[in-house]
């Protein structure tokens, strides 16, 4: 039996609020949310201390345009799933697992590394070796377009979605940075908590606050790291996650990428290699919606066929969070592709 989260319209409110401004201070969404900045501490004190929301600092735009990332599809005996779901859960380049329905897939992984060299290594000198693996499937992202940040609980009135302003723009200037030791322990302190604030990451990073401040603002302009608030699946009414394969003519990519991404349950629209060339993921409201969402979106896009459907049962890690069987954040396994 799914369990039933008791929560108010003003901690969905501030979860929204925080999905658009990860770092603005509880007295800047004060006034949008119609209480006291106190009350919203408080609130967001509650809801991360439950695992139900959580801010955390996720590779940027740069990562998809100069470094690596994959999808690896993973068939494995039944008896041992348990182990390597907990052995995978430890690897840092395995920043997502999910437990899948059996079919194509066991275990889907997001996989993300440094450049094609280190990726290489993650396949062959740690997922191989892995017993009771039984395929692997690789499928390269060569461009992604939508990721988990652009996702949204659509909690907040137009009105105030209209005061709290449109979110801070990606920087287009997207650009490889060369990181030091301090760029690298703000990341590591980002990970866990991307509320952390300028003093608190000074005396964690043993930098100064400016330093720390300019050294943030530099890591986001260039879009080496962005900031995202993600929930318990409890919170969101427990929403099926479904990961759809496509194949459609290079001449209608983009078309079809635009159509996906303007998709209000879309979580994910990236273009990979292999016989699909479009990879997908969107959060349904029940297994009934999948083939209402694939009809619905064959019809709009008729270019489009979609290969293969892939169910998530329970996602295990979502961007190094390890989550329990409910999506309630129970801990946290670093991820360092940086």
């Amino acid at each position: 039996m799914r369990e039933t989260v008791t929560t108010s319209e003003l901690d969905l409110a501030l979860v929204n609020a925080l999905q658009l401004r990860p770092r603005a201070s509880w007295s800047e969404l004060a006034p949008l949310l119609g209480v006291t900045a106190g009350t919203l501490a408080r609130r967001w004190e509650r809801l991360t201390g439950e695992g139900l929301a959580w801010v955390y600092a996720a590779p940027g735009r740069e990562f998809s345009r100069n470094r690596c990332s994959a999808f690896v599809l993973l068939r494995c005996l039944p008896r041992d799933r348990p182990r390597l779901m907990a052995e995978l859960s430890a690897l840092p380049e395995a920043v997502t697992i999910e437990l899948t329905g059996h079919g194509t897939a066991d275990l889907l992984l997001d996989v993300l590394a440094p450049d094609l060299t280190a990726l290489s290594r993650f396949l062959s000198e740690k997922l191989d070796p892995m017993p009771g693996i039984t395929s692997v499937t690789c499928l390269f992202a060569t461009s992604l377009y939508v990721e988990g940040s652009r996702w949204r609980l659509r909690s907040l009135a137009p009105a105030q979605l209209t005061a709290l302003g449109s979110p801070a723009a990606v920087g287009e200037h997207a650009r490889t940075l060369a990181l030091d030791a301090v760029d690298r322990a703000l990341l590591d302190e980002l990970v866990r908590d991307g509320r952390l604030g300028l003093a608190e990451l000074a005396e964690r990073t043993a930098a100064s606050p400016a330093t720390v401040r300019r050294r943030l603002r530099r890591l986001t302009d260039s879009s080496v790291l962005t900031f995202r608030c993600d929930i318990a699946s409890a919170l969101a009414g427990h929403p099926v996650p479904v990961s759809l394969l496509g194949q459609v003519p290079a001449r209608d990519i983009g078309t079809v990428h635009r159509t996906l991404a303007a998709l209000p349950e879309c979580r994910l629209v990236a273009a990979v290699t292999g016989p699909a060339n479009i990879f997908v993921t969107l959060w349904v409201h029940d297994l009934g919606d999948i083939q209402r969402r694939e009809t619905a979106l064959c019809a709009r896009l008729p270019t489009l066929t979609v290969t293969d459907r892939i169910v998530g049962l329970h996602t295990v890690k979502r961007m190094g969070h390890l989550l329990d069987a409910e999506g309630r954040r129970v801990g946290v396994q670093p991820i360092a592709p940086w």
